[in-house]
């Protein structure tokens, strides 16, 4: 028996052990004469057991899980996992490539695309078989997320809230599996095209995750990141709780230390704080500090009017600062800060959509 996908060729789905392949994206320009961009993939098939999709690289300079997704795969043996892991650790090959958000070959964010076009240009190529091909195999998702060049966020798993009782409460049990210092919940289908929201459409349980940016990596927070994947593998039950990689299912008996409660926070429309004029962005405040409403988060200065006096600009609501732009250079509209309400240690409940 198998499962074989045209646009994902040399892979067997049901087929035992460890498998390497390509999305085989086409696309042809002075780039790309082959005509094929190819977005890596691993299958690891360890037998029965629940199928669980790890993405990351959707956006190209977000590198944290590019690199627990690639340490994953080479440190797993497929005899520990109970189950079958789907693994896809540069999603948007193009823009991992060249190290940006989007890749220049189309400009289209990957995030902002699904259900995708099998017979569009690469972005959409990838959202179609993410949405048509991949997420109905899946019993659980998780995209990996950061800041990237541009913000940082507060080392964090982050989630749709909702869409019906029972999601919400898979994805809960997943983020305090995952254990992340904050979680950030936005309300449901924030953003049209979203892995995320496809999932949520598909009835596929899923988290993803914020683990700070800035352009760089942080070693506390890929540590903490590489513990709460294994966890996370754990409770969805392909792993054995506490499993050392590269050792067998049976010789797995350490279990985890205390977990520290995860502090949820969440963005709202109120949230950001857009600057109303160009120049220099001066953060006044830190990631993960508490303002009240009126506090001054942020200053722009003005680069050619030399004697125009910065502006300052204040906290919308009382909350955490959960989101801090990085580059300084910012336009009317830049969001330069968000503001997240913080739930403390409980998470929210309802608001939930139709189904």
């Amino acid at each position: 028996m198998t499962l074989c996908i045209p646009r994902i060729p040399g892979i067997d789905f049901l087929a035992a052990g460890r498998q390497f392949g390509y999305l085989e994206i086409e696309h042809s320009d002075n780039a790309h004469d082959a005509a094929v961009i190819p977005s890596p993939i691993a299958v690891l098939n360890g037998g029965p057991g629940p199928t669980v999709l790890l993405i990351a690289g959707t956006h190209g300079d977000e590198y944290e899980g590019q690199i627990l997704l690639q340490e994953l795969i080479r440190s797993t043996n497929p005899e520990e996992v109970s189950g079958r892991l789907i693994i896809l650790p540069a999603l948007n090959i193009a823009a991992v490539r060249e190290g940006r958000r989007v890749a220049s070959v189309d400009g289209v964010n990957l995030n902002r695309a699904l259900p995708g076009d099998a017979g569009g240009g690469p972005a959409q190529q990838i959202a179609s078989i993410v949405a048509e091909e991949l997420l109905p195999l899946a019993d659980f998702v998780m995209d990996i997320h950061s800041g990237g060049i541009a913000s940082e966020y507060v080392p964090s798993a982050f989630v749709y809230h909702g869409p019906t009782p029972e999601l919400w409460a898979q994805k809960t049990a997943a983020v305090a599996a995952f254990n992340a210092p904050y979680s950030v919940v936005v309300q449901p289908m924030l953003k049209s095209g979203s892995i995320s929201g496809a999932a949520d459409r598909a009835g596929v349980p899923m988290i993803s995750t914020e683990l700070g940016g800035g352009g760089t990596v942080s070693l506390r927070i890929l540590e903490r990141a590489r513990t709460g994947l294994r966890a996370l593998l754990g409770h969805w039950g392909l792993l054995a709780i506490g499993q050392p990689p590269g050792h067998a299912r049976e010789r797995a008996t350490v279990l985890p230390g205390a977990q520290s409660p995860v502090r949820w926070v969440e963005l709202t429309p109120l949230s950001p704080v857009n600057s109303t004029m160009a120049g220099l962005f001066e953060p006044t405040v830190e990631l993960g500090q508490s303002v009240a409403a009126g506090d001054v988060v942020a200053r722009v200065h003005s680069v050619e009017e030399l004697d125009r006096p910065s502006k300052e600009f204040f906290a919308p609501i009382d909350g955490v600062v959960a989101i801090v732009r990085h580059p300084a250079p910012v336009n009317v509209g830049t969001t330069m800060v968000n503001i997240a309400v913080d739930h403390g240690t409980t998470h929210p409940e309802g608001n939930y959509v139709s189904s």
